[in-house]
């Protein structure tokens, strides 16, 4: 297509210099005769919806804090360009439906959050927390008892199969791990260019492995999937990882699972969220805590941003959005 009449940028001043700073947003502001940025951080709702349909741009670029999308859309918005992940608090499932390109930051963040997951992995193994607790409120220093644990060599298994497992599998791969996975698209293919193998069932994958990494999406078949009898099965000494969403997990049965000590715990995503400050979580020496930093970090924002603009650019050319990118209905509907 031509050039797009208008691009409205409805993002906070935070998300501008994160996402698009320097020559990223000078890159946005050449791609049309007409730039608006609408600041999100102050006003209400209905006036974001006023200034979005006074406006009536071809292109929406929205991010965290842009308020959800009206039912009736402007007559010329075509192309939302989502910054970050889930669009479901923004766009309705009609609006694709009826024609609305929408792309989020597919996989440009997933090495981000899988770097976090295997934070949390080594925090776990090493017993970090326990130690950072430990000589910060007790003078502790290790003794001829003293236990810790190494990535190298160990059986990983990895729950969900999306883009921030496989940057995971990507990652842990000089640590010689022997892989297995659970989820419903790892097939013969994915075995073998991942170099893993198919887990046969949930409790096969809690069984068989000594570490635990949680990356299902939330979604209606998900919610709970994980149980206090798949929890039960993981050895003592065995590490289990959330860095995917909190409610894929039981998580009164995961916190009384916790208060038993046998097992090492890392959690960055929780079922509420702030964390409570009386959760029982806290506190407890075997578990490390993170406040949902898995990704993107603020100084790697900007790989978000490079997505987007690419995808605004093959916009305005005409040509296909990055395929990991656009939000289908098929991925409105999987998506957590």
């Amino acid at each position: 297509m031509a050039q797009p009449t208008a691009i409205f940028a409805a993002i906070t001043f935070q998300e501008l210099h994160d996402f698009l700073p320097d020559q990223l947003i000078d890159s946005v502001r050449q791609m049309s005769p007409v730039f608006t940025h609408y600041d999100t951080g102050t006003g209400s709702a209905a006036e974001f919806h006023r200034a979005l349909v006074a406006t009536n741009p071809t292109v929406l670029i929205a991010c965290w804090k842009t308020p959800a999308l009206p039912d009736v859309l402007p007559s010329n918005l075509r192309y939302v360009c989502y910054l970050a992940g889930s669009v479901k608090r923004l766009i309705q499932r009609t609006h694709i439906e009826h024609g609305l390109l929408v792309s989020n930051w597919g996989g440009s963040i997933s090495r981000i959050v899988a770097e976090w997951a295997m934070f949390h992995t080594l925090s776990c193994l090493r017993r970090a927390t326990y130690w950072t607790l430990a000589m910060h409120r007790e003078g502790a220093w290790k003794d001829g008892g003293t236990e810790t644990a190494s990535l190298f060599g160990r059986k990983v298994g990895v729950h969900g199969f999306g883009q921030v497992a496989r940057e995971f599998i990507r990652l842990i791969q000089p640590f010689n791990c022997k892989v297995t996975a659970f989820a419903p698209d790892v097939d013969a293919e994915t075995e073998r260019k991942f170099n893993l193998k198919a887990s046969p069932s949930l409790d096969a994958l809690f069984a068989d492995n000594d570490i635990v990494v949680e990356l299902a999406p939330l979604n209606a078949h998900t919610v709970g999937i994980v149980t206090e009898k798949q929890l039960r099965l993981l050895k003592p000494g065995s590490v289990f990882v959330n860095v995917g969403r909190g409610a894929v997990v039981d998580e009164d049965a995961l916190l009384r699972v916790a208060q038993e000590g046998k097992i090492m715990i890392g959690l960055d995503v929780f079922t509420v969220e702030p964390l409570p400050a009386d959760s029982g979580f806290r506190g407890l020496p075997n578990v490390t805590l993170t406040p949902h930093l898995a990704g993107p970090t603020t100084d790697r924002r900007r790989d978000a941003g490079a997505a987007a603009v690419s995808n605004l650019r093959a916009f305005c050319e005409d040509r296909p959005l990055a395929t990991t990118s656009v939000v289908t209905l098929h991925a409105y509907d999987t998506s957590t």
